[in-house]
Order: C-alpha cells, then sequence, then structure tokens
C-alpha cells in the first residue's frame, strides 16, 4: 500500500475504528486490523471524513472590502458597490485574491468546489480569465468548476447572453442566474434552461431571495426541472424566502421540489446578514431551515457563498462553522439533525454537484479529511479543527493538533 490510515472512525460507524487502505490515489481496502504494509498515519481513533465540499462561493468579488462600503447593509447596496468595484477588477487582479479566498479553503479541509461566477458587459470575461487558471494550478489539492450567472441581470442587460455563452465555450461548465434582478425573471430562467439543455451542464440558480413567500419562483423552476427532465441536474441558493413560509407553503415547497429533483444550497452567513434588514426590532432571521427539507426528501447542502465583500463582510471559508453556524440559526439540537448538518457539507453537498468519485469506500478517489474529534455531531458542535488532508492519497495539509503546555512540577 501507498499509505494506510490507522484507527480511523467513519461519519456513519463512530463506534469502531477501521483501517483505510490507499494505494495509487485510490481508496483500495477499508477493514479493522488491516494487515498490509506500506507508509502509516495512526489517527488515533479520530473522524476521518471524505473532503468538504464548497456548492457556492464566489471566489471572483471575493477579498474586496477595502474598495467598497457597507453602510445600509442590504442587497441592492452589495450589488451595486459591487457593481462599481468590478469595473475595476483585472483578470490579474482577480486570480490573486481569488487564489487567496482558495488557498483559506483548502486549510479548512475542502477537496471540492463549485464557484459562482459572474460576466456582464461591465466585467466581460475578466473574471473568468482570472479564476480559470487556479483550476488547474490546484488540481493537486481540490477539483473546481465554474457556475457563470449574471448578477446584474441577463434580458434587462443588452450583451450579457453573449457572455454566458462565451463563457460556456470556454471553462465554465454550470449555468446559473439571478432572476430577482432581471425585469422578466421568468424569462430568464427560461434562458438559462435553454442554455443548460444546449451546453449539456448542471444548472445552479441564486433564487427567491426575500422575506415574503407569497411568491416563490422555484415552483416555476420545479416545473420547467420537469418538463426538461433536469431533475438531479438543478439546484438553487439562498431561497430565503421559504425561511418566512407557513408550514403548509413550507410542505408544499418541500414536496414540489422534491418530486422535481430541484436541490438547495443554503447559505447561512449571507443570509443572516443581508435578511431582516426592513424591519426595526426583532429582525427575522432568513435562513431556510434545510434540516425540515430533507425530512421531505429534498436534498440539500450548506455552504460559504461570499468572503469579506458586502454581501458578506467576513469569512475564514471553514465548512464547520457554516454547519455550526446553521445549527445555531435553526435551531438544531437533536442529534441526528447535526449529523445532517454535517453531511450538508460533505455527502449531500456532493451529491448536489454531482461530484463523480467521491466518499470513502474501495475504488473511490482518496479524498479525505482528519478531524480532531470522533463523531460527525463533535465536528459541528466543537468547530473540530482539520488535522490532515489529502487529495488522491497525496497529503495536502497538515496542522498540528492543539496542546497544553503545562508547568513543570518543581
Amino acid at each position: 500500500m501507498d499509505l494506510i490510515v490507522r484507527n480511523a472512525r467513519l461519519p456513519d460507524a463512530p463506534d469502531r475504528t477501521v483501517d483505510i487502505g490507499i494505494n495509487a490515489g485510490r481508496i483500495a481496502v477499508i477493514e479493522a486490523a488491516l494487515a498490509a504494509e506500506g507508509e502509516e498515519l495512526d489517527v488515533g481513533g479520530r473522524l476521518v471524513s471524505p473532503g468538504f465540499v464548497e456548492t457556492h462561493i464566489h471566489l471572483d468579488k471575493s477579498c474586496i472590502l477595502d474598495r467598497c462600503q457597507s453602510v445600509r447593509g442590504d442587497l441592492p447596496e452589495a450589488i451595486g458597490e459591487v457593481a462599481k468595484a468590478k469595473a475595476g477588477f483585472t483578470p490579474e487582479d482577480v486570480y490573486a485574491r481569488a487564489k487567496r479566498t482558495l488557498e483559506k479553503c483548502l486549510m479548512q479541509g475542502t477537496t471540492h468546489m463549485r464557484t459562482q461566477l459572474e460576466v456582464d458587459p461591465g466585467i466581460g470575461l475578466r473574471g473568468l480569465e482570472g479564476v480559470r487558471p487556479l483550476i488547474e494550478e490546484y488540481r493537486w489539492a481540490i477539483d473546481i468548476e465554474i457556475c457563470v450567472f449574471p448578477q446584474e441581470g441577463l434580458l434587462n442587460n443588452p450583451g450579457t447572453d453573449e457572455l454566458m455563452v462565451a463563457a460556456l465555450n470556454n471553462g465554465a461548465r454550470v449555468v446559473g442566474a439571478a432572476p430577482y434582478t432581471d425585469s422578466d425573471p421568468h424569462g430568464q430562467i427560461d434562458r438559462v434552461f435553454e442554455l443548460a439543455r444546449e451546453f449539456d451542464v448542471d444548472i445552479d440558480m441564486h433564487l427567491d431571495f426575500g422575506p415574503s413567500a407569497e411568491n416563490l419562483d422555484l415552483e416555476y423552476v420545479c416545473t420547467l426541472a420537469d418538463r426538461c427532465r433536469w431533475g438531479g441536474r438543478t439546484a438553487i441558493g439562498h431561497v430565503t424566502k421559504l425561511a418566512g413560509a407557513s408550514p403548509a407553503r413550507f410542505e408544499a415547497a418541500a414536496r414540489r421540489m422534491r418530486d422535481a429533483g430541484v436541490a438547495l444550497t443554503v447559505l447561512p452567513s449571507t443570509d443572516l446578514f443581508l435578511m431582516g434588514r426592513d424591519c426595526d426590532c426583532h429582525q427575522p432571521r432568513g435562513v431556510t431551515h434545510t434540516h425540515k427539507l430533507l425530512h421531505h426528501g429534498v436534498n440539500c447542502s450548506l455552504s460559504t457563498n461570499n468572503v469579506l465583500n458586502p454581501f458578506t463582510p467576513f469569512g475564514d471559508c471553514s465548512l464547520t462553522r457554516m454547519a455550526n453556524l446553521n445549527a445555531n440559526i435553526c435551531h438544531i439540537g437533536a442529534a441526528a439533525d447535526i449529523r445532517e448538518c454535517f453531511n450538508m457539507i460533505t455527502e449531500r453537498s456532493a451529491r448536489l454537484i454531482n461530484a463523480p468519485d467521491y466518499g470513502l469506500a474501495p475504488g473511490k478517489a482518496a479524498d479525505f479529511v482528519v478531524l480532531d474529534c470522533a463523531r460527525t455531531e463533535e465536528a459541528v458542535a466543537e468547530l473540530a479543527p482539520v488535522l490532515f488532508a489529502y487529495k488522491r492519497g497525496r497529503r495536502t495539509l497538515t496542522r498540528p493538533a492543539p496542546a497544553l503546555h503545562r508547568p513543570q512540577p518543581n
């Protein structure tokens, strides 16, 4: 064996330890007391999990707080401030900031990523030109795919459609949307499904970002996912409107999403920061309860979204922090639901982006992390640090376990 990970606890079997044999970048065998030789890593009963998966992050517009202001802290201000900042973006600038954020993700154990990337006549393809080189440069540590979308409108923003097509011809592998910024939201959704079918790519939309569940574009998305047979290939993000839905409205939306095969990514930090700005007191949290959607059979993920920009002026790219934040916001206390918060940054996220070759099983790529805990619920509740990360069997991260330095007896 090239590597044997000894005394590991797996997410679905934390009450026993196993050894994981790795050969040629793949998991060869998982069994107790593996009789084999090779380099060894004894993790001492710690949790070994598949690597973390970012389903929704904006590398291109991260780390721009020094160029923007955040006074009102609402969505229109964030869009406007970033639109002004984008005018000064260059491919080199995007590359440098995206690289800084990407390396933060690697330090937190992320091994797969779908990054959202904006195109419009103001920025052209400069964002794509800045992010695209990172795919090959960091392939040793992470698999990255680009989702291209029109943040500032599509049908109401001449020239954007041509840029979307150009991006899909030049490295983008997913097509996205932001219908709430368009003069014709359903028309934008129609066009995105047309592009998805033309280029045979998955869909990942920003959707239903607002306080009221009276009108939900997700219903139209589900209709098109059915009509186009794009179930399992369609994801939506944010959907803060569901946080304000009545139980009956919520359940109806959940059933519709489940039946259509439409998955949801919730962005706890951004949704919490931007929502409730129109209330003088008792501001609503504005974060949709993913664990309740899971109970209805909807696949969900949790992700970072924005880092150090007017949409979210925070962020260390820790997905366990997002899972912990989500559990706090949504009053999650049941152990099974806390475990699902961990699943929503690992296996459920991988399913949402249709990541091939993912998971801890013989034959799968050896992409995994070692956390300083024994169980997934401990990882979420205690923000357990990632001590090691591996990509295709090669170590990409080492972080020493914290230790107290007690005084020596006299």
